[in-house]
């Protein structure tokens, strides 16, 4: 029987004879690219191939993707665990081809692979094609049929329809039919008694799809009709975890050594048996299923939080931490320690797993303390309220409930729906939604894009020439309109273009574009589909002009002097921390740089500023810049250049090196070091578990910060008439200071004590009731010192009324001895009364309560106000 490695490492080798480049799987986190969070298909990494936009360097391409289905059209996370064959993380074989063959190498070399590589039963096999569509004009794939017919009778040969047998990237875009090949897993006796056929595509766990082939060779249009593609496409994916159920001879993806390793290890962990119980079966996999998809987000940079990408991961851990909690009693954090098993299963295909483990292990550990922390109480509460709806003979929950669990205790809305599910019940989703959207309306969140379809000016290719001008020639090659809220703006894409798009961490320029005496600012760049788009709130007069497309200099200055700094920083830190360091996140700008790393504890004074003088001693050497473009990544690893993981790179690579520091990067950089000028470290801090923060500044923006920085030295030395040694007198100060307020500690208590035997002496006696009064210019925090001396000295049918003043600010306080609070007094309600003499407002208890104001000329009315009262 093949391990999952082997049946890997067959399909890259059987492709690689069919003339096909073997490349890398893409980082499942995907950064560039504003439609998608998570690399959901195999497809993804060349979607700007596909798209016309990058260039073809292999027409024939394969690999193995790690992908990411749980939010949008492709979510299977609910179906995770419960059946046998879907999964939050995932892995997709795949090949390619661009331009090059179409349907019948395509159906050809799957039939070869599936049948005489992996030797499936090929009686067990059957394909679905296109059956046409009536409102899209378009036929039958009777080609696709034709070939298949080659091996397989007319019967296994099933038409699809559009949902089912045409794939589309989205709204617009490439599109066309596929042909999906599914297999029947069941005993003989069953497939005797019932036929594949009627089973495929129903939801069968053991008849199921396990490898698409897409014939894209339509465009579709933002007015939804289709056109021909110049250039053809193949795309196929085949579910790897299926494909192994398949050939072990498995009925369930979770049987395979795929899963096993993790859930033995589960098992060893948590005293339980797999196979035994089926709730706990069911826990044990979705947590097989959801560490996969949480240790590989971590490795390519994305980290739990409560926004976007970082959101979906915190929801997968979070429910995975509650099928621990609640099916398998584990009360305390336990999944950090499934990290080895992981990585005995899956680190040899993908070594980031290896070099980051102790990161991983950390950032799921700190997750899953923070989650156990609310877990329980969330749960009881939950617990109670369906309770109370079963004793109320409802079966829904209300939405407003379902968000304070969220909102409150940390519930991601698919886990309440998760636990109601499972006592038979479900949530008000649209009161949820409405208290969502009242959170959102209160966040002020940004309303959706809206953008309008291209407007084609020429044809041609983007050059980028940043890197060695600031200004160049160039046509518009098209341009659309863009809306957000109330705001109109346009996107420009230009001939050729020296504005550096936002990448990277590094911020867009901005600049103008200059037709004579006209000059049309670009107020920003970005990055999509691997172009640089240029923002502009108008389009120029003459749009077929040749423009002077010129950056803002001062701006990329700042920002090349920042992001040069970071290099060096990174560097600096590895110098002085040890080289467990790797950045994790950057951000640059002409203002300021935001640097993020793996560091397991706060950095100290002196760390910070040992950091801070390798970094400016490195500006004081005055480094030139060596930028190696085009270096294959081999030969820049060998050069010791450091990969950042998450990160995609391409068979060919930018080397960025200033001395030691040598760094693949694509951003711009400043000429030499000795141009940043100086260099602070202003802020430090943590960011999440294991992961640390420095904010610093460079150059212009340096200087004013020590200028700053030295006025307010300056101010604080005339405050000490320019003493000679500062330090020595603010030490000195506070010293005296201390003395002196210690003295005024004591002159208090002892004035405490005078005043309450004065108040004591002067007592008044009303029917029966002690009433002690106190006034004039005391703190509040006295006269409740003295209110409860008296109580206590008097503790039945006694009152104390202060009525005090502080700094020219009315007080009022009052006391009812208990007897009296038995009796109906209330304090607290007295007090809100008397206080609108005094133009204030206050409250407490029924037998202490307090209240202060604005007009001190009305405590003598709020004083009679209370005694008429008692």
């Amino acid at each position: 029987m093949m391990t999952s490695k082997e049946i890997r490492n067959s399909f890259k080798a059987f492709f690689e004879s069919k003339g096909h480049k073997i490349v890398p799987s893409a980082p499942m986190v995907i950064k560039g690219d504003p439609t998608l969070m998570f690399t959901n298909a195999g497809m993804n990494q060349f979607k700007d191939i596909i798209l016309g936009n990058a260039p073809i360097k292999y027409p024939r391409v394969a690999d193995s993707q790690k992908c990411l289905r749980v939010s949008g059209k492709h979510n299977d996370l609910e179906e995770v665990g419960y059946d046998t064959y879907h999964h939050t993380m995932f892995e997709m074989l795949g090949n390619w081809s661009f331009g090059d063959y179409f349907k019948k190498e395509a159906i050809d070399w799957a039939w070869e692979y599936l049948t005489e590589v992996l030797k499936l039963d090929k009686n067990r096999l059957y394909v679905t094609v296109f059956e046409g569509s009536k409102e899209e004009g378009l036929d039958r794939d009777d080609e696709a049929a034709s070939i298949w017919m080659k091996y397989l009778l007319e019967d296994r040969i099933i038409n699809g329809n559009k949902k089912d047998n045409f794939w589309e990237m989205g709204d617009t875009g490439p599109c066309g039919p596929c042909s999906e090949i599914h297999i029947d897993l069941r005993s003989d006796e069953e497939r005797a008694n019932v036929s594949g056929r009627s089973l495929v595509n129903h939801d069968h766990p053991q008849v199921i799809e396990i490898w698409n082939l897409v014939f894209m060779q339509f465009n579709r249009k933002a007015d939804k009709s289709l056109e021909e593609l110049p250039a053809k496409v193949i795309d196929t994916g085949m579910g790897f975890e299926r494909l192994c159920m398949a050939v072990q001879g498995k009925t369930s993806n979770y049987d395979t050594d795929v899963f096993q390793t993790i859930i033995k290890a589960i098992g060893d962990i948590t005293n339980s048996q797999y196979g035994k119980d089926s709730k706990k079966d069911i826990a044990m996999r979705v947590i097989a299923d959801h560490i996969r998809t949480i240790a590989f987000s971590i490795t390519d940079g994305q980290l739990p939080s409560n926004a976007k990408a970082g959101y979906v991961i915190r929801r997968i851990l979070r429910r995975a931490v509650r099928y621990g909690y609640t099916f398998l009693g584990q009360h305390h954090a336990f999944m950090y320690k499934l990290i080895p098993a992981l990585i005995d299963t899956m680190g040899d295909a993908y070594p980031e797993l290896i070099q980051q483990q102790t990161l991983i292990e950390k950032v799921i550990k700190e997750e899953e303390e923070s989650f156990l922390r609310t877990l329980e109480t969330g749960i009881k509460l939950l617990d109670k309220q369906i309770e109370e709806a079963k004793a109320n003979n409802t079966t829904v929950l209300s939405g407003t409930v379902a968000f304070t669990l969220y909102d409150t205790y940390g519930f991601p809305l698919d886990l309440t729906e998760l636990i109601l599910r499972e006592n038979s019940m479900t949530v008000d989703t649209k009161e949820f939604d409405a208290e969502m959207q009242k959170q959102k309306d209160r966040a002020r969140n940004a309303a959706a894009i809206e953008t309008g379809d291209w407007v084609m000016l020429k044809e041609g290719e983007q050059l980028f020439v940043g890197y060695d001008m600031t200004e160049c020639e160039a046509e518009i090659l098209r341009y659309r309109k863009v809306k957000q809220k109330n705001n109109e703006y346009y996107q420009i894409v230009l001939s050729q273009t020296p504005f550096y798009a936002e990448m990277g961490g590094q911020v867009g320029d901005s600049g103008w574009l200059i037709n004579g005496d006209e000059k049309t600012e670009i107020i920003d760049t970005k990055r999509e589909n691997n172009l640089g788009v240029h923002l502009a709130n108008k389009l120029p007069s003459d749009l077929t002009a040749t423009f002077t497309a010129r950056i803002n200099e001062k701006n990329r200055t700042a920002t090349e002097c920042n992001h040069t700094a970071t290099h060096l920083l990174h560097e600096a830190l590895r110098e002085v921390l040890g080289t467990h360091v790797e950045q994790k996140g950057s951000y640059v700008s002409p203002a300021v740089l935001r640097f993020d790393f793996s560091h397991y504890q706060k950095l100290t004074d002196e760390e910070i500023r040992k950091v801070e003088k390798f970094v400016t001693g490195q500006i004081r050497q005055n480094i030139t810049l060596d930028e190696c473009r085009q270096v294959p990544i081999a030969e820049a690893q060998a050069m010791g250049a450091m990969a950042l993981f998450g990160e995609k790179y391409g068979e060919e690579v930018r080397v960025i090196r200033f001395g030691n520091s040598i760094e693949l990067c694509g951003g711009t950089h400043i000429s030499s070091t000795g141009r940043i000028g100086t260099f602070r470290i202003i802020n430090e801090s943590s960011i999440a578990a294991g992961i640390r923060r420095i904010e610093a500044i460079s150059g212009e923006v340096c200087e004013e910060y020590i200028y700053a920085q030295q006025d307010i030295l300056s101010d604080v030395r005339a405050f000490f008439n320019n003493a000679p040694n500062l330090k020595q007198t603010i030490q000195k100060f506070f010293e005296e200071n201390a003395e002196l307020k210690k003295q005024a500690e004591e002159y208090i208590k002892e004035k405490t004590v005078q005043v309450k035997e004065l108040i004591i002496k002067s007592k008044q006696s009303i029917h029966g009731i002690d009433v002690f009064v106190m006034t004039g210019s005391f703190p509040a925090e006295i006269a409740k010192d003295i209110a409860f001396q008296i109580k206590g000295q008097f503790p039945a049918k006694s009152v104390f009324i202060g009525t005090t003043s502080a700094h020219g600010k009315p007080m009022l306080t009052l006391m009812f001895s208990d007897d009296l609070v038995k009796n109906g007094m209330n304090a607290s309600q007295i007090v809100r009364d008397a206080a609108k003499h005094i133009q204030g407002g206050g409250g407490g208890q029924p037998h202490f309560a307090t209240a202060g104001g604005k007009n001190i000329d009305g405590l003598q009315s709020a004083l009679d106000e209370i005694i008429s009262k008692i």
